[in-house]
């Protein structure tokens, strides 16, 4: 499996093989009943997620996963708000977090294509789309940016903006929807199909080319200072800072979206950190073993199927107010998580990471 969700409320649609909870993190009880993550939140409302985000949403309205390819992905692009609500779907920001821990070998190759090459005309994306039904490759990855991938770094990506992921295992948060269209004809030897070209595309504007050309962000993707306005470097948190270092480091890695944002925390060996934040969140462990409230919190080496794994819990809006105590129970290895969180942060909106 090269993927892996995490707080995720998704149904997803795989195919006629789906199962029931395809896509969907499930809540363990105490007795070990699992329930749905999408029902757990719509039955306990507020409770569960806080009153900002409960009258605003209504439901919790991101996810993030592990995507690890050993191959780059297509050149593809996620369509806008504008553009998915023709099809009943919310448009999809994504972002990048290539953390250390997951990424002692990059894969066939380690570079990302990101948006259009300054001075790159409407008129040449057509002609590539126009010959994508010929077969073969339509060169439309001729017309886009490599960036070689560093471990430890980061990129915002929002809708509208062409991409085609690096072979890297790559944590991604992203809002709570999968609106797509492949613009590559070919990808790592072999033909990519035409149906998912037009998988997004209202029936009646299927083959229209310009309505394919319309759903880029064409500012956004011609940028000429595209790094300097999607590229992220950890930064740590205020509170990290006002602790200064000693049992713990807190650090913003994706924090240019207003959809969601995540940090990457470091509890040091034999330490314990109370966390504190107004808003619930997702928790994956990625180094190192020790509890949260208590609880057992370990990365695992290995994963079997069908295996619970102690490595992700979902904080509520209530524990997080409240506090979250963190221990690292190793006596030389830092325990490390990631965790990830919706919209409006309210401790981004306070340090503002990316100013």
């Amino acid at each position: 499996m090269d993927e892996r969700w995490f707080a995720s409320a998704v149904r997803a649609d795989n195919g006629p093989q789906s199962g029931p909870y395809e896509g969907l993190s499930l809540v363990v009880t105490q007795d070990g009943t699992l329930i749905p993550l999408d029902e757990f939140v719509a039955a306990t409302g507020k409770d569960f997620l806080g009153e900002r985000m409960w009258d605003e949403y209504g439901r919790w309205p991101m996810f993030s996963k592990f995507f690890d390819n050993l191959a780059p992905l297509p050149l593809h692009i996620h369509l806008r708000d504008e553009h998915a609500r023709l099809v009943g779907k919310r448009g999809k920001d994504e972002a990048y977090y290539f953390a250390p821990q997951m990424n002692n070998y990059p894969g066939q190759l380690p570079v990302t294509f990101f948006g259009l090459n300054p001075g790159t005309t409407k008129e040449q994306v057509a002609e590539c789309l126009r010959s994508f039904k010929q077969g073969g490759d339509n060169r439309i990855l001729e017309l886009s940016r490599g960036y070689k991938i560093t471990a430890g770094t980061g990129w915002n990506v929002p809708a509208g903006i062409l991409h085609a992921p690096a072979s890297m295992c790559t944590y991604e948060p992203q809002q709570d929807c999968d609106v797509y269209a492949m613009f590559e004809s070919w990808s790592n030897n072999r033909e990519v199909g035409e149906d998912v070209l037009w998988k997004d595309v209202p029936e009646e504007k299927r083959g229209d080319v310009d309505f394919l050309v319309d759903i880029v962000d064409w500012e956004a993707s011609v940028d000429s200072q595209f790094k300097e306005n999607r590229y992220m470097e950890p930064v740590e948190t205020g509170a990290s800072q006002a602790s200064g270092g000693v049992d713990y480091a807190d650090r913003w890695v994706v924090y240019r979206n207003e959809h969601f944002s995540a940090k990457e925390l470091t509890i040091l060996p034999g330490r314990s950190a109370v966390i504190k934040d107004q808003d619930p969140y997702g928790i994956i462990c990625v180094q190192g073993h020790g509890t949260i409230n208590g609880q057992e919190l370990s990365s695992p080496s290995m994963i079997r199927y069908g295996a619970l794994t102690r490595d992700e819990y979902f904080v509520s809006a209530p524990a997080a107010q409240v506090g979250v105590t963190f221990t690292n129970a190793g006596e030389v290895e830092p325990l490390v998580m990631l965790r990830h969180y919706g919209p409006d942060n309210v401790e981004r909106q306070a340090d503002k990471p990316w100013e």
